[in-house]
Parts: structure tokens; C-alpha cells; sequence
């Protein structure tokens, strides 16, 4: 048994305990110490963290793959190459009818890269793809992809080879962001529902990523991951896109591994609240949404909860769905550095100082004391 400094006997529990403090004590510390360097940073820029070209990256005790913080710039000038010399690079950018997917192809396509947009609705002639051919370039190229469906995935890759200026050196890079999403309790969801959000957002990026690593090796090039904050921390009612994205996590850590050796790099873009800026919720969808989930509830989960719940807490999404950055100037400028740097980021943080701040605290103080905080 341990002995005490005053000569007597003291339990093992006693011990056990006593590291135990000193653990919490390591995580308070290194919890204040991320927090007063934000503060820090927050003083030079009042209006906070919504451009992240402006955040200096971390001091290198805290860069690693366990150790992320905001403070990972988007856009970095060092080992980014001009325009005119990305034009033999040829990147695939998945979900491009709409929000990042569209941004992130036309902003790359200004930076000189062949980009191959891949679209839902091309075979319609929709959304995003009409915008996109209509900018008649030789470089900018759309492709009818849905990445549910493996044939059409196989199908886009054997279009991207056959239009490489060198199918021989490869596709340089793979930008996963097509993505749907959703709300509700778990008990208010239902399994099919469940499924649908994974078919698209965690099996199309393996899907699609599988389909693209010959090139990609070929190319030494990159893979980019569109997850999210809700990737790294849970949310009540997000549940059906929350398991989805920390696949993507664990699937992006798991290939980066795998790729190491050979020259390829994997990089995790994790947006903070941009529903503003993608405008994926109207309130006609969320009351459609909420209409249709209240009627499909068995009788047992609407009489034990109520309507008047139920409403509440779809009003509470309304609300959510109004906030956010408007600009997503960020996450775009995130890409282009996961994609130019001769060094990019494991991962990369666009996010206001709220979200950041509120990520740190649930990944790396104990549960009971994020919870008090956030959920209790």
C-alpha cells in the first residue's frame, strides 16, 4: 500500500484520485491557455473570427491531429502557386448545384484550376450546372454525378480521365461537399430517414473517394472533406447529420494515414453555422419537414410528447435557421489552401469565435462540464 508523507498507510483509491485531479488540472490549463490566446486575438480583431485568412496559426505544441484550434488560416500565401500555373491541375468538386459545391468551383476556377463540377441535376439542366456551362470555358466542366449512385460515379471518373490534358499524371485534387441535411429527435425521426442523410453524406464521400484514388495517387495530389463543426460535437435534434459527419472524421483521419506514404494529403474542412449563407432552410421546408415527421410519428411518441413540445422545438430550428454567417468566403478560402499549400492543415476551422470557442470547450473538457453549460 502507498505510504503518506506523515509515515502512515494510505488507501489506493487515494491515489487514483490524486491523478485524477492532476488530469482535470491538465485539461483546465490547457483549456485556458487556447482561451486566452483567442482573447488575445480577439483584441486585435474586435469583429471577431469571420474572415480566418486573418488568424495566425497555433504555436506548435498544440498542431497536432489531437490539438486543433481556429487559429489554422484559410488562405495562407506561402507554397501557393499563381493561377497560371494551376491550369494543368484538375480538381473534382462534388454537390455543385447550390451553396459551397457552386462557390468552391467557380472560385477555383478563378485560381486557374480545370475544374469538373459534379451536379445532381445536370441531366436537367438545373441549378447550378446552367450557371456553370454558361461560362463556356474549357476549363470548367460540368458532369451529371449523384453520388448515391455508383454507376454514375464510376461513369464521372472515366469522363474526368478521358479529359485530362495527361490522364498519365493523374487528377490533382477531390473536393467532397455534396451533402444533405436534416433535423428532428431521435425519437421523431425515422430509420429510413436516418439513412437517406448517410447514403449522401458519409457513403457518397467514401463512395466517391474510393472511385478517385487511382488518379489522386497517380497526381500525388488531395483530398478535401466538407464535414463540419457537428462533426467534431453533438447537437440535440441534429442527430441524423451529426453521425453522418463524424464518419467523415474518422473516415478522413483513417485514409490520411493511408495515404501518407504515398505523397497523397487528406484535409477535414469543418464549417461552423453558414445556414444563412446556404440558405438550406426556408421556413416552408422546415414546416414541411415538421409537417411530415409529426404524421409519421408512431401514436405512442406523439401522445407521450405533445404537439405543443414538438412545435417548440421546431421553432427553436427556425430560429437557428436564421443565424449564421452570411459569407462563405471562409470555407472557400479554406479549400483553396487545402488544395495550393505545399503544407496544408489536417483541418481546417471557418467559424466565428462562438462556435469555435463552444467546440473547444466539448471536445476537450469532461462531458459533465460541457453539459452544464450547453445542454443542462
Amino acid at each position: 500500500m502507498p505510504r503518506s508523507t506523515s509515515g502512515s498507510w494510505r488507501p489506493a483509491s487515494c491515489r487514483a484520485d490524486r491523478s485524477l485531479r492532476f488530469s482535470f488540472s491538465g485539461v483546465l490549463t490547457m483549456l485556458a491557455t487556447q482561451v486566452s490566446r483567442c482573447l488575445a486575438r480577439l483584441a486585435r480583431n474586435p469583429v471577431g473570427f469571420r474572415n480566418v485568412e486573418n488568424i495566425k496559426r497555433p504555436s506548435p505544441e498544440l498542431s497536432s491531429p489531437f490539438f486543433t484550434t481556429a487559429g489554422q488560416k484559410a488562405q495562407g500565401t506561402q507554397g501557393e502557386k499563381p493561377p497560371s500555373q494551376q491550369s494543368s491541375k484538375a480538381v473534382l468538386v462534388t454537390g455543385c448545384d447550390s451553396g459551397f459545391g457552386l462557390s468552391i468551383a467557380k472560385h477555383l476556377h478563378s485560381r486557374g484550376f480545370m475544374v469538373f463540377a459534379g451536379c445532381l441535376l445536370k441531366d436537367k439542366g438545373e441549378a447550378g450546372s446552367k450557371e456553370l456551362d454558361a461560362m463556356n470555358c474549357e476549363r470548367m466542366k460540368t458532369v451529371q454525378l449523384d453520388v448515391c449512385d455508383s454507376a454514375e460515379v464510376e461513369k464521372a471518373i472515366q469522363f474526368i480521365q478521358e479529359n485530362l490534358k495527361d490522364p498519365k499524371e493523374g487528377m490533382w485534387g477531390l473536393v467532397n461537399n455534396a451533402g444533405i441535411s436534416t433535423f428532428g429527435e431521435v425519437e421523431f425521426t425515422s430509420l429510413e430517414t436516418y439513412k437517406e442523410v448517410a447514403e449522401v453524406n458519409l457513403w457518397g464521400t467514401i463512395r466517391t473517394t474510393k472511385a478517385s484514388l487511382p488518379l489522386l495517387r497517380r497526381a500525388k495530389g488531395r483530398v478535401v472533406n466538407i464535414s463540419s463543426m457537428l462533426g467534431r460535437m453533438a447537437s440535440a435534434a441534429r442527430s441524423t447529420y451529426c453521425i453522418t459527419k463524424f464518419g467523415v472524421e474518422a473516415f478522413s483521419d483513417c485514409l490520411r494515414y493511408e495515404m501518407y506514404p504515398l505523397g497523397v494529403k487528406v484535409s477535414v474542412v469543418e464549417p461552423g453555422n453558414f445556414i444563412a449563407a446556404t440558405r438550406l432552410y426556408s421556413r416552408e421546408r422546415i414546416q414541411a419537414i415538421a409537417e411530415k415527421m409529426w404524421n409519421n410519428l408512431p401514436e405512442v411518441v406523439r401522445r407521450d410528447y405533445g404537439r405543443k413540445y414538438f412545435d417548440e422545438k421546431v421553432s427553436s430550428m427556425e430560429k437557428y435557421c436564421n443565424s449564421g454567417s452570411t459569407d462563405t468566403a471562409p470555407v472557400i478560402e479554406a479549400v483553396n489552401h487545402a488544395l495550393t499549400s505545399k503544407t496544408p492543415y489536417t483541418r481546417y476551422h471557418p467559424m466565428d469565435y462562438y462556435w469555435w470557442l463552444r467546440m473547444q470547450i466539448m471536445t476537450h473538457t469532461p462531458g459533465a462540464f460541457s453539459d452544464m453549460i450547453y445542454t443542462h
